[in-house]
């Protein structure tokens, strides 16, 4: 019995490390993320057409298919806001990203249509 205490403490215990690098936000948290902090990498992992119709300011793109041969672009010394269109491709990168050894990664969970209907600014 002991032992499997041990473990599942064990356990309990790597998973909060692994899923502590990742955190889900708000746009309107990411704004103030964005506004304190100028060192974040801004990743948006939408397609190179809704990229094109509009972008927050200073984000680089890398399709969420193409993330996982393009991780080395991602910088693992700074703190990484991640956005889809409405969060759930950027959960996934988000993820990824954290499990791969990134230690700050925020995933905007409503995306840049939350960010558009906050009335904060986006970039054509």
């Amino acid at each position: 019995m002991k032992k499997v205490v041990t473990l599942l403490l064990a356990i309990a215990a790597l998973a909060t490390q692994v899923f502590a690098a990742e955190r889900n936000i708000s746009s309107r948290e990411a704004k103030a993320l964005l506004e304190k902090d100028r060192n974040v990498y801004l990743l948006d992992v939408r397609s190179p057409q809704e990229y094109s119709q509009g972008k927050l300011a200073g984000s680089a793109l890398i399709p969420v298919g193409q993330l996982e041969r393009r991780l080395a672009e991602v910088p693992k010394d700074k703190p990484v806001l991640v956005y889809c269109a409405v969060g759930s491709r950027s959960g996934y990168a988000a993820g990824l990203l954290a499990r791969r050894g990134h230690k700050e990664v925020y995933n905007m969970t409503d995306g840049i249509v939350g960010w558009y209907r906050n009335g904060f600014p986006v970039q054509k």
